[in-house]
């Protein structure tokens, strides 16, 4: 058999693996921004961004905006106070909203 494997006569097979090309070249579609369509998306609506971390984007939106308006003038005190409560129960869904909502109710100076 050693004679054999000299000769060439016997050579070993060549070890089979599971190829990664595939899998390379999804990410890098994904990387692109391809394949994260509606069909693509998996899990539960609050998955991808939960509700959560949706609410403190927003309501750091309208806190810091508040004080903004506070510190310029734009309202005075009790204004302040009313949106702030306000805020924190989900009467506004955007900054947008909230000065909507004073221009309207008179608040704003």
């Amino acid at each position: 058999v050693k004679q054999l494997i000299d000769s060439g006569a016997i050579k070993a097979k060549p070890k089979k693996g599971i190829s990664s090309f595939r899998s390379k070249k999804i990410a890098e579609q994904k990387s692109k921004g391809r394949r994260k369509g509606r069909g693509s998306i998996k899990g539960a609506k609050g998955a991808r961004n939960p509700k959560k971390k949706a609410w403190m984007t927003t309501i750091r939106a309208l806190r810091t905006d508040l004080k903004d308006m506070r510190e310029n003038r734009e309202i005075n005190k009790t204004s302040y106070r009313k949106l702030y409560r306000m805020a924190k129960g989900g009467a506004f869904r955007s900054k947008s909203y909230m000065k909507t909502y004073a221009r309207d109710h008179d608040l704003l100076r």
